[in-house]
């Protein structure tokens, strides 16, 4: 019972931010005539506003997101077509990005930089790891375990540290950015301030389910390692 009520606990914490993120988003998404714009029309406007000259705005199907390397704004078509809450919102979220990066915010340019290196070190860091079982019974050796141990926390490590940069930068983009020009520019009604706050804060809360999800994987394997 106790470690049903453990797991239960672990899954709750692990998935509970990203169901509440989608919950948020959903009860927003809905239609509003009202909106004088799409979640790509605001965007549009936005960077043209703020003299963003050298950024774009597409579609795409890899989730919302802005690129400092490609200078893109990229919504998904559901908010990049939709006259929705959560399309505005969103779409002055990403934005707030680009505007970080017009002004040089340092941490989007340290994350900017980390994200390939943590990459690699997490792919390869996987890779070793997989493998580690054939590498011994190749060599006729065991690699290691403080080898092993270095690899396996290296890759968990370096994304950690990736999330830890990334949070202040979300939520710098949600409501040092994003809700002022909204509120300021009067695309959202005093009634739908505190709506719109809401889906702003569960954007710059997308990456907490990764980074928990990441805590629990780096603690299964020090678990796992320990036990060798």
């Amino acid at each position: 019972m106790v470690f049903v009520a453990g797991a239960l606990i672990v899954i709750a914490i692990i998935f509970g931010p990203s169901l509440w993120v989608k919950m948020v988003m959903w009860r927003y998404s809905s239609e509003k005539p009202e909106i004088p714009g799409t979640g790509g029309e605001l965007a549009k406007h936005l960077i043209e506003k703020f003299s963003l000259n050298d950024v774009d705005v597409e579609v795409t199907e890899l989730g919302d997101h802005y690129d400092p390397i490609e200078k893109k704004v990229r919504l998904s078509r559901e908010h990049y077509e939709s006259k929705s809450l959560t399309a505005i919102a969103i779409a002055a979220h990403e934005v707030g990005h680009a505007i970080q990066d017009q002004q040089g915010d340092k941490r989007l340019a340290t994350r900017t930089k980390m994200i390939p290196i943590v990459d690699k070190v997490a792919r390869w860091s996987a890779v070793i790891i997989s493998l580690s079982p054939v590498i011994g019974i190749i060599t006729r050796h065991p690699m290691p375990f403080s080898l092993l141990l270095l690899l396996g926390l290296s890759g968990f490590t370096a994304r950690m540290m990736i999330h830890a940069v990334t949070l202040p930068i979300e939520f710098d983009a949600s409501f040092s950015k994003a809700l002022p020009l909204l509120r300021e520019g009067n695309y959202v009604s005093q009634s739908e301030e505190k709506a719109a706050s809401h889906i702003l804060r569960a954007a710059a809360l997308t990456y907490v389910s990764a980074a928990l999800a990441d805590i629990l994987n780096l603690s299964r394997w020090i678990v796992i390692l320990l036990r060798r």
